[in-house]
């Protein structure tokens, strides 16, 4: 690993960067890759051989059901590593969802032979570890608390206010497609449901393009 790489990891991933057993073993054993967007990381059912830390780019996991819908568990972005990918190198269970890459992706890859190490030897690995896990697993269950006890219209709703993406008077270029692939439901649902909404003079919906125009909330 060279030292501009070593700085960024750093930078990322401060906690680690403190336990000179860890980055020793990071170093020595660590493997830079870089992939496109739109290639799958993992496949559902397939072994976990490595596990990534995200240097830039953003991942996306995800469920799909046999209808072929989908629905977005979390995504892994720069200074985090996939809870899924790492709950299954210690189990030695088979992946249970699919991982694509949303965007162009930077990460370090580490064996899981390696990480299987670290959980038996290196405690500041442990910590952050665990500390990954159970915060993403609040964001899981806070997930399934939406699919079951929230109508898909007021889910719809937070989703614009709260994405990145839908700023307030500007064009978005996300497809009805995708957000239905965010929330688990059908394109024709969200269609509908944006329709509502721009008859609410909510949103202003073009051919491959919506606008938000207030806070649907």
């Amino acid at each position: 690993m060279t030292d501009p790489l070593r700085r960024r990891f750093e930078l990322l991933y401060p906690e680690l960067s403190k336990d000179e057993l860890f980055i020793g073993s990071l170093l020595n054993k660590g493997q830079q890759i870089s992939m496109p967007a739109g290639q799958h990381i993992c496949l559902e059912g397939s072994s976990c051989s490595h596990l990534a830390f995200v240097l830039s780019g953003t991942g996306r996991v995800y469920k799909l059901g046999e209808s072929g819908r989908e629905i977005t568990l979390y995504r892994v972005e720069s200074g985090e590593c996939c809870i899924l990918t790492l709950s299954c190198i210690i189990s030695e269970k088979r992946f249970p969802a699919f991982a694509v890459s949303e965007s162009d992706l930077e990460a370090i890859l580490i064996p899981a032979v390696v990480i299987q190490d670290w959980m038996d030897s290196i405690r500041s690995w442990r910590r952050y570890a665990w500390d990954l896990i159970a915060a993403r697993l609040g964001d899981v269950i806070s997930l399934v608390e939406e699919v079951t006890f929230r109508r898909m219209d007021e889910r719809l709703c937070f989703y614009l206010n709260q994405e990145k993406l839908f700023q307030k008077g500007q064009k978005t270029t996300t497809t009805h497609q995708q957000i239905a692939a965010e929330l688990g439901t059908s394109r024709e649902v969200v269609s509908r449901l944006l329709k509502d909404l721009e008859q609410q003079e909510i949103v202003e919906l073009g051919r491959g393009w919506i606008r938000v125009l207030k806070s649907p909330m």
